[in-house]
């Protein structure tokens, strides 16, 4: 049973069946949406960590 359960599992790892064209497509168009849709809050996100880290810096340096 131990030897039944390894070998399909070594199969399913060496299967080296690729992604093709169209789901790379869907994956890119998808991750464009939910960029899109969370746009404001990505951008606040990220200047409130760059403004936590040019704070930080400053402490350090002074």
């Amino acid at each position: 049973m131990l030897e039944l359960v390894k070998s399909k599992a070594t199969a399913f790892w060496n299967e080296e069946d690729g992604l093709g064209t169209l789901e790379l497509i869907l994956i890119i168009g998808v991750i464009i949406i939910i960029a899109l849709i969370f746009k404001d809050q990505i951008k606040a996100l990220v200047e409130r960590l760059l403004k936590n880290v040019s704070n930080k810096s400053n402490e350090f340096f002074e």
